[in-house]
Formats: C-alpha cells, structure tokens, sequence
C-alpha cells in the first residue's frame, strides 16, 4: 500500500512538473536577468582586482536571493496545486514583499557556503597529511548539510507566513531534524537535476559549448526547478506544521483567557459535559466560593452552579 501511494504521488509530481514546465521557463527567465547583472558584476569584480577567487563570486548570492523570493512565490502557488498560477505578478509580489528578509537570508546563505566550501576543501587536504582532520571534515560535512536542509525550509516559510525571523529559522532548524524522510527526498531531487545538467555538460565537445550549456542551464533551467523540486517535498509537511502550531497557539491563549476570567471548563469541554451537570448535586446556599474537586479538576462552587443552571435550562427547552 505504501508503495502504491508513493507512486501515484510520484505519478503526480511529474504530472504536475511537465504541466507546469512552461511557467517554471518564464519563472527563469525573469530570475536571470538579476542572475546576469550580478553575476557579471562580482565576475568583473573579481577580474579586475586581480582576486580570482571564488569567495569574491560567491557574493552574488546576497544582492540575487531577494529576487529568489519571486521564484519561490511562483513554485510554492504551483505546489499547493493553484490553476492559472500568474507568474508575473506573483514573481513581482514575492520580490517587493519579502525583499529584506531574503537579503538577510542571502547574507546567512553567503556565510553557510563560505564556511561549507572552504571547510570541506581545506581538511580533506589537510587530511592527507594528518588523519585526524578527516573528523572536522565530518564536521563540516554535517554542518553543510544541516545549512542545506534549513534552506528547504527558509525562503517557503518566509513567502507563506508572516513570522518572526526567529521563528522562521527555529522552525527551519527543528525541521531539519523532525523532517529528515522529506528532506531526503528533497535531496535527492537535487541530485536528479545536478545528473541531468552534468550529462548536458558531459555531451558538449568543447570549452565553448560547455560555457554556453552552462549559462543556459543556470539561467533558463536550475532555479525554478530546483525550487520546485524542494517545495513539492516539503512544502505541505512545512505548512501543516506551522498552520497546526499556530492553533494550538491560539487555544492555548484561550484557555489562558478562560482561567483569568476564572472559567475552568473551556467551550469543548463545556459542550460535552453539560448534560451531567443537571444531575450535579451542589449546595447552592452555602457561602463562599471554594474548590470543589470534579471530573478531575478543582472547579469553584461558583462555576459548578452556572453550568448546573445552564444544564437544567437546556433540558427544559
């Protein structure tokens, strides 16, 4: 049965993919010309200082990833199964809206890949040398893979729900732990589109080919399937779980509300046990209002009485 299931959602997401595919294009298309400028902009950066090095090209990300948030309000209406999804105006919606915290968010994907990349180059070298610096590329390892989990989460999270930052990236956080079966599956999407683009670059002949496959792929392809793909894995588990946590936020608060005002028994509870309060034997001329233990909890005599009265009216109506 599991099986069956995990085909026919697989069957789904290709039906939805292909459906789709000629969005996900013009989602690209409006992605790469923010791509381009900046891209070329560190590229001349890095030429012209003489640098070199590809901390300098990996700054593009910081300006580029508000304008990923654009891509993400495309794929995540196209996830949650939305017809006639409009990518020009929810592309420029998802910019305008959410532009700051994606640069936030662009400034701490900068630091996770900096860290990542040079981490894993610098102690599997290392390592040759000395075999205990094997055990912090591990760590390294683990860390980057922890930042890649988080990023499934972030930019959707961020275009869905008006939250916190600090939210945003607890939740993130805690997913990439309590989410790991999607984010699995996320991942190996990812490694799906990175064999597909390395075939593409594997049948290019020469230097040039090779440089033109490779600007297409990253400005006409990659981003908005890579979006895609990670949405359509844990987009549905990241909205159920804030969505759920935001209600039980509020009954919390309810019965926070209903205690201060000094009702013990909140709406539910009230409902389902109204009809055995007509029978409740209280002593309605005593005074004071103490605790009276019932149905497990301490509830004033006052409370007792209102819902007993309450009852006896039902009944008679």
């Amino acid at each position: 049965m599991s099986s069956e299931k995990n085909s026919i959602a697989l069957a789904n997401f290709f039906s939805s993919l292909f459906k789709n595919f000629p969005k996900l294009l013009l989602t690209n298309l409006l992605f790469a010309i923010p791509f381009a400028v900046f891209g070329g902009i560190f590229q001349t950066i890095n030429i012209l200082t003489g640098i070199n090095s590809n901390f300098v090209l990996f700054l593009t990300v910081i300006p580029l990833f508000p304008f990923y948030a654009g891509v993400t309000q495309v794929t995540s209406h196209m996830v949650r199964g939305e017809k006639d999804v409009n990518v020009l105006s929810n592309f420029i919606a998802g910019v305008k809206e959410n532009f700051l915290r994606f640069l936030f968010h662009g400034v701490v994907l900068y630091a996770a890949i900096f860290f990542s990349y040079y981490s894993i180059v610098m102690y599997s070298s290392f390592g040759k040398y000395n075999g205990m610096f094997y055990c912090l590329l591990a760590f390294s390892i683990v860390v980057a893979v922890f930042f890649l989990f988080a990023f499934f989460y972030i930019p959707p999270m961020t275009v869905t729900f008006d939250i916190s930052m600090k939210n945003i990236y607890k939740n993130s956080a805690l997913m990439t732990f309590g989410e790991l079966k999607h984010n699995i599956f996320a991942t190996f999407g990812l490694l799906v589109i990175f064999l597909v683009c390395a075939t593409i670059l594997f049948c290019c002949y020469n230097a040039v080919a090779v440089i033109i496959a490779t600007i297409i792929l990253a400005l006409f392809f990659v981003p908005s399937v890579i979006s895609y793909v990670t949405n359509s894995a844990v987009y549905k588990t990241m909205y159920t779980m804030i969505v759920g946590k935001d209600e039980k936020i509020k009954t919390i608060d309810e019965k926070m509300e209903n205690r201060k005002k000094g009702n013990f028994f909140d709406d539910k509870e009230k409902s389902s046990l109204t009809d055995s309060f007509s029978e409740l034997e209280v002593d309605e001329s005593r005074d004071g209002d103490e605790y009276i233990y019932y149905n497990g909890k301490m509830v004033k005599r006052s409370v007792l009485v209102k819902l007993k009265k309450d009852a006896e009216e039902k009944e008679n109506n």
